[in-house]
């Protein structure tokens, strides 16, 4: 067989990667005699495209270690490796090592939209904002991610107003904009302009609602008590509700105790993914509020028959060496808090 080359290297590790068969590609990464930036990047981006978070960092600790300088591709990877895992402090740093690098106003539009979404999605809007506003070029996903971050964040009306300025500066808006700009028309109970943006979908820019866009609606809607319309709404629908629609709807009519309907939407949720246990809480909590503990009884021996288990909490706790412990939340019995003191203390 021939001698490897290190592009053959990286072709067949890179193969692995896709497969997301990431153990294979770290046994062929270690056997590389001589890597090159492109090998730790191709192992890096791997393990943040499958969510394997930490394993991406000890990566970048150890591709330093070998004298390999990170380059952009790293950066990037890093980045959106903090965005999902909410790694706020990691990436400061990465922001800090790309401004020795580029000043504030020289980063491209790339990088500048990794740190805007970054900074939005670990609940750092004024840095988000910082971010953007000294952008010197933005795209349409420089919006997305600044106008996403603050809706999602609850400041709906600076969400909704970085809309009104992107439209006055021309850039056309997608259909992940106009989630963002429902999902803020939602929280701040603003349902005639959410019924105003989803007509101008159509009218102004052509994009035709999916499924995303109608459950946003469904929300708006049912938050704000219009649960006939809400109704009325899905039946109407262009395509066909998912789950996200129906418990929309079981969710609002758990705010206004509407059984009927909270009924029939669970019925529906049921339809599609056999119910997951918060379904059957959320209607369980209708039952209760309207005070209608035999409708709760019912639904408890529903859940025993068809064995839905309650999915138990996750939390993490600073331990010694500011190590985070991962635990699942149970009864006291078989997670005492003495257990807990062992870590912490």
């Amino acid at each position: 067989m021939p001698c490897k080359d290190l592009v053959s290297w990286n072709v067949m590790i890179t193969g692995y990667v896709k497969q997301g068969n990431m153990e294979s590609a770290r046994e062929l990464f270690d056997q590389v005699p001589q890597r090159d930036v492109v090998t730790w990047n191709t192992m890096i981006t791997g393990y943040v495209r499958f969510g394997t978070h930490e394993e991406a960092m000890k990566m970048v600790v150890e591709m330093q270690q070998a004298g390999e300088r990170p380059d952009e591709v790293t950066m990037l990877s890093l980045l959106s490796a903090c965005s999902d895992s909410g790694a706020l402090d990691v990436g400061e740093k990465i922001h800090q090592a790309l401004l020795e690098i580029h000043s504030r106003n020289d980063l491209n539009v790339v990088l500048g939209n990794a740190l805007v979404d970054m900074y939005a999605k670990c609940g750092c809007i004024e840095k988000a904002l910082e971010v953007f506003n000294g952008m010197r070029e933005k795209d349409v996903s420089s919006w997305n991610s600044i106008i996403g971050g603050l809706a999602f964040h609850g400041h709906a009306e600076e969400s909704i107003s970085l809309f009104e300025e992107m439209r006055k500066k021309r850039t056309k808006p997608n259909d992940i904009t106009f989630v963002s700009v429902l999902v803020a028309c939602s929280h701040g109970g603003m349902v005639e302009r959410g019924r105003e943006y989803f007509k101008l979908m159509r009218t102004e820019y052509g994009i035709e609602p999916n499924v995303r866009h109608y459950g946003c609606m469904v929300d708006i809607l049912g938050r704000a008590g219009f649960l006939e319309e809400a109704s009325k709404f899905v039946d109407e629908m262009k395509v066909e509700p998912d789950a996200i629609v129906w418990r929309a709807l079981l969710g609002a009519c758990r705010i206004h105790g509407n059984v009927d309907l909270g009924e029939h939407a669970n019925k529906q949720l049921l339809k599609l993914r056999g119910g997951a246990s918060g379904d059957y809480v959320l209607l369980s909590n209708i039952y209760a509020s309207m005070g209608k503990w035999g409708g709760k009884e019912k639904l408890r021996k529903l859940m025993d028959d068809r064995k839905v288990a309650k999915e138990a909490g996750f939390a993490q706790i600073e331990g010694k060496n500011e190590e985070l412990i991962s635990f699942l939340l149970r009864p006291l019995s078989e997670c005492t808090s003495s257990v807990i003191a062992k870590y912490v203390n």
